[in-house]
């Protein structure tokens, strides 16, 4: 009953948004049902750690993997949603958008948090490629809400390049799909579960799964943002409006991701742990030092902070490259740190571009003195993304590290630091300049309003107790962690 509730929320969500006219009260509706998923999200976590699954027929199924995932979305969708009604209304004030399309806005959102539900509770590695194309059709119209010629070229490249990728991904699952046939027999109907594959994972062809794995890497690794196919990312953010971006940046990359682990217990049950930990470490290392160079000459607010989300997945492919079960909780906790932390980001970015008209950094300084509830926040939102203490990213981090040296990847380390050490320095430069530079001149001040300034706070102090408490969510992260050890 869990699984049915958490994915009817958002689906009625989606019948009264498309059934009514635009109000205020839909959007915070939405985050009500956002609130409510996620407080389901946190009965199914205790569910599964007492029952090794929860299953509902032949499609959906949930361990502690799943109900983490879920709780990451919620935590991120509430975030995101109750900041839907404040922003269809600046964009309504300022033109940039009519009743009719902030109707359409509501809907697409809901169908949005529905497919991703939907990839994470899923028990079919089909029903899970499925899901994940169908966010491409959904977040493409929510990327080009604004209708302006570089929102519509920026949802032209996203759907384009994802749906490239999304293709090699299924090309790679239909591969998966092919060497299970070989090494179970006849075909069944529940040929793609997940748990009938990992039960024959061991007898795979290794020359067809490599081949696959690859493909996945490749086209997972578009939706997460991973190189070669991570261009989409910085011009897909800083057109999409805001809580748009919280959503892609803090859960979109990260359910992608949560493919990736799936089919990463396949490939090392099938090959070992030598070809998957070396393509990760690549595609990791490769997508860390990219988002070091561009961080360095970032000029804009938004990008900047969709390329720091290019820096964090490739810490997360490395994290998962090492693949024990110390690096995967620490890559659970990292996608849950960096999914609120991002989303205050782009929320707060959000208001900076409402009351400053520019994402620009040369064009918005004084922020601290003019607006210090909401550079403050912008500011502590900032040192939790480059991972100082107390917050957890940096307990991810430090605990992804200490997993990679206990694998012997020193050399991985060293790397990883040296990026780090450069990304600090250029993101803090960045921020600097707009929380301390000089005013300009006949610039205007104004409070933050507490709906505002309540959510971005909580969100803050809840990343600095998840890295302050010992990991609180320990028990849950090593649950989830042993669902796709092989």
């Amino acid at each position: 009953m869990l699984i049915i509730a958490i994915l009817l929320i958002p689906l009625i969500m989606t019948v009264v948004a498309a059934s009514v006219p635009w109000r205020p009260w839909v959007g915070w509706a939405t985050a009500a049902s956002s609130g409510a998923f996620l407080a389901l999200g946190v009965a199914l976590s205790v569910a599964t750690m007492s029952a090794p699954q929860w299953a509902l027929h032949h499609s959906f199924r949930a361990d502690s993997l799943s109900a983490f995932m879920v709780i990451v979305i919620g935590a991120v969708s509430l975030l995101a949603t109750s900041f839907t009604s404040r922003t269809m209304r600046q964009e309504m004030e300022s033109g940039a958008t009519t009743a009719r399309y902030a109707r359409h806005y509501a809907v697409l959102m809901q169908v949005f948090i529905t497919c991703m539900l939907s990839a994470v509770l899923t028990a079919n590695l089909g029903v899970l490629w499925v899901s994940i194309e169908a966010t491409t059709i959904a977040t493409t119209f929510l990327v080009s809400h604004r209708r302006t010629d570089a929102a519509f070229e920026a949802s032209w490249k996203y759907v384009i390049l994802c749906s490239i990728g999304i293709a090699l991904a299924f090309l790679g699952t239909v591969l998966i799909y092919y060497a299970q046939l070989h090494a179970s027999g006849p075909v069944h109907s529940s040929s793609l579960d997940w748990t009938s594959v990992m039960s024959v994972a061991h007898h795979l062809d290794p020359n067809v799964t490599r081949l696959a794995f690859a493909l996945l890497v490749v086209g997972y690794g578009t939706k997460v943002g991973l190189v070669p196919m991570h261009s989409w990312l910085p011009d897909a953010h800083s057109q999409a409006p805001a809580p748009v971006s919280a959503l892609m940046s803090g859960v979109l990359l990260s359910v992608a991701f949560y493919g990736l682990l799936r089919f990463r217990a396949i490939a090392v049950a099938a090959l070992g742990p030598v070809f998957p930990r070396a393509l990760l470490l690549v595609v990791g290392l490769v997508s860390l030092l990219l988002a070091t160079v561009m961080l360095i000459a970032q000029r804009d607010l938004k990008r900047m902070l969709a390329y720091s989300s290019i820096e964090h997945m490739g810490l997360l492919a490395i994290g998962a490259a090492v693949g024990s079960p110390l690096a995967i909780a620490a890559v659970l906790l990292h996608i849950l740190g960096h999914g609120i932390t991002k989303a205050v980001l782009f929320l707060s970015s959000g208001e900076i571009y409402h009351l400053e008209g520019s994402t620009e950094i040369d064009k918005i300084s004084g922020l601290l003195a003019r607006r210090p509830t909401l550079a403050g926040i912008f500011g502590f939102g900032v040192l939790s993304l480059v991972a100082l203490p107390p917050f957890s990213l940096f307990v991810s981090e430090l605990t992804m590290a200490r997993a990679e040296v206990d694998a012997g990847l020193w050399w991985v380390v060293a790397i990883s630091l040296g990026c780090l050490s450069v990304i600090f320095a250029a993101v803090t430069r960045h921020t600097r300049q707009m929380l301390m530079g000089a005013a300009s001149v006949g610039s205007s001040s104004s409070p933050l309003s507490v709906s505002v300034a309540l959510p971005l706070i909580s969100a803050l102090v809840a990343c600095v107790a998840l890295g302050v408490l010992a990991w609180p969510l320990q028990s849950l992260l090593t649950h989830a962690a042993q669902g796709v050890l092989p």
